[in-house]
């Protein structure tokens, strides 16, 4: 169990980075998601009550597990302080650590568009943090406390997009649409503040990590405040997209609707 928990380190090599394992392991993760995401998401379709604890139940499972990884890392390391402030949940993400419980707690206006941002994100994050975090096989091995944590945390991220989705839990209002940027933009704002005091790389706003934001970083040249801009337009883009495509489609359905009734 030490040596599953990474207590007194490693003794495995890690498999590396599109290694075989790397990948059987996270397509297993993802395999298993998609299809508790799209068989649930059918089950409760019509089930409000059940949809609501469904959300419930992963937005408390997604913290719990982050919380014993904190607790962990903690123990490994014999610095707890040290360790909270460099696993804050404001890397890009980890936002579904606070957006998916805002889904599954709040009400009102705050809770839709926290559906929204949780169906707009979590697929995107669940997935490339599942599979695109290459550096963290180069660093552990497939098969250990960090990776596993890790991929667990992140599949609950993807299902709970996956499951709004097909549930229809995410109205996607535009009048909601100021409120999901303002979550983003204050998380990033957070971030910021992280990186400048502690410092720290928090949502990929100081590098890339060598994460798909490598493709920005190099079309920027390495220009800190450029890089910044774009990843920030992006992640607007994202979310003016979904609503423009929802707005999109319910037009269409209308024009639809009114050719058949002439």
């Amino acid at each position: 169990m030490k040596e599953f928990f990474g207590i007194g380190g490693y003794s495995r090599t890690p498999e590396g980075a599109w290694s075989f394992e790397h990948i059987l392991f996270t397509s297993l993760m993802i395999a298993v998601m998609i299809f508790l995401g799209i068989y649930l998401g059918l089950k409760y379709k019509d089930n409000d009550k059940a949809k609501a604890r469904t959300i419930i139940i992963a937005a408390i499972l997604i913290d719990a597990f982050e919380i014993f990884k904190i607790v962990i890392l903690s123990v490994r390391s014999g610095d707890f302080i040290d360790t909270l402030l460099h696993t804050l949940p404001l890397f890009l993400c980890s936002i579904m650590l606070i957006a998916l419980p805002l889904a599954a707690f709040s009400k009102g206006r705050l809770q839709a568009a926290s559906l929204d941002f949780v169906l707009i994100f979590g697929f995107i994050a669940g997935i490339l943090g599942t599979v695109g975090a290459a550096q963290n096989y180069n660093t552990y091995p497939v098969l250990s406390f960090d990776n596993v944590v890790s991929a667990i945390t992140h599949c609950i991220s993807a299902f709970s997009s996956l499951f709004i989705g097909i549930t229809g839990m995410a109205a996607l209002k535009l009048k909601n649409m100021w409120i999901s940027s303002a979550i983003l933009l204050a998380f990033i704002l957070l971030a910021q503040i992280a990186n400048l005091t502690i410092p720290y790389n928090y949502m990929f706003l100081e590098r890339h990590d060598g994460t798909p934001y490598q493709i920005v970083f190099n079309l920027v040249n390495g220009n800190l405040i450029l890089y910044k801009l774009m990843v920030v337009f992006l992640f607007i883009l994202l979310i003016v997209s979904f609503y423009g495509i929802k707005i999109f489609v319910m037009k269409y359905k209308h024009k639809h609707h009114l050719c058949l009734n002439d």
